[in-house]
């Protein structure tokens, strides 16, 4: 079993309680990515890793046509269950990979990424496919959670993400995403930077992590170093913050 099949088999899972989820239904960060183009009105825009749709039919009501795409069908499923529930008539779901986008080159004003770019098996190609997609002056919206500088920081963050998720694969730092983005040929920029407490017991649940992963977890923030401790807010009951970053790419 290949790293996408992983993710298909672990959002297959998951899906409905990532439609009510408040982390990916809302939030700062969601705004700004509303904020971080100018629109028309007008615009086609691609939601590459929609997930359970949210930031889709957030879009949805300010563009002309939202096209999103997921690897995973119950996520689609539950994406399209929210649009009908929003009586949202422009945005359409289909099953399909970031790294090789059946969409023809220059086809899109605006492609977005909300919390799944750190399961890209090959970012520097999902980049490029992303690129390719543009149109000359269209722009790429990034959010993820991202890796601090600190070596041992980043390590720490990506043992406990692999640990709930065995479909994850990294957090990059923001300063390794705009490198990618820049060399899929994008004029790259970091657009904003905000914490996000990430509750314990939702965030294992949301996860489906098992029993066995769960007390591994508790170790490991339990007994975190002191550094580590302070740079995350770890909690007593196992809750910490994680940095989210927006990036822009611009075509």
């Amino acid at each position: 079993m290949d790293i996408k099949d992983s993710i298909r088999r672990q959002f297959g899972d998951v899906a409905a309680q990532y439609a009510t989820s408040p982390i990916h239904a809302s939030g700062p960060d969601l705004e700004a990515m509303l904020a971080a183009v100018p629109l028309t009105g007008g615009e086609r825009l691609l939601d590459a890793g929609c997930g359970a749709g949210h930031t889709a039919l957030a879009f949805a009501p300010r563009v002309a046509e939202v096209v999103a795409v997921d690897l995973t069908e119950p996520m689609l499923a539950q994406a399209r269950r929210l649009a009908a529930g929003r009586g949202l008539t422009n945005v359409t779901f289909q099953q399909g990979d970031i790294e090789d986008l059946p969409f023809p080159d220059a086809s899109f004003d605006i492609v977005t990424s909300r919390y799944s770019a750190h399961h890209y098996p090959h970012p520097a190609a999902a980049l490029r496919e992303v690129a390719r997609v543009l149109r000359p002056g269209g722009a790429c919206l990034l959010v993820d959670v991202v890796a601090p500088d600190d070596p041992a920081q980043d390590t720490f963050l990506n043992a406990i993400e692999l640990l709930r998720d065995p479909s994850h694969v990294r957090d990059h730092t923001a300063a390794q995403w705009l490198a990618l983005l820049t060399g899929a040929g994008l004029r790259a920029e970091a657009l904003g930077r905000w914490p996000l407490r990430l509750a314990f017991e939702a965030w294992v649940r949301r996860m489906n992590t098992p029993a066995r992963s769960i007390a591994a977890l508790r170790g490991l923030l339990a007994g975190a170093p002191a550094e580590v401790r302070a740079a995350f807010a770890i909690e007593p009951d196992g809750s910490f913050t994680v940095p989210v970053a927006l990036l822009r790419g611009l075509r």
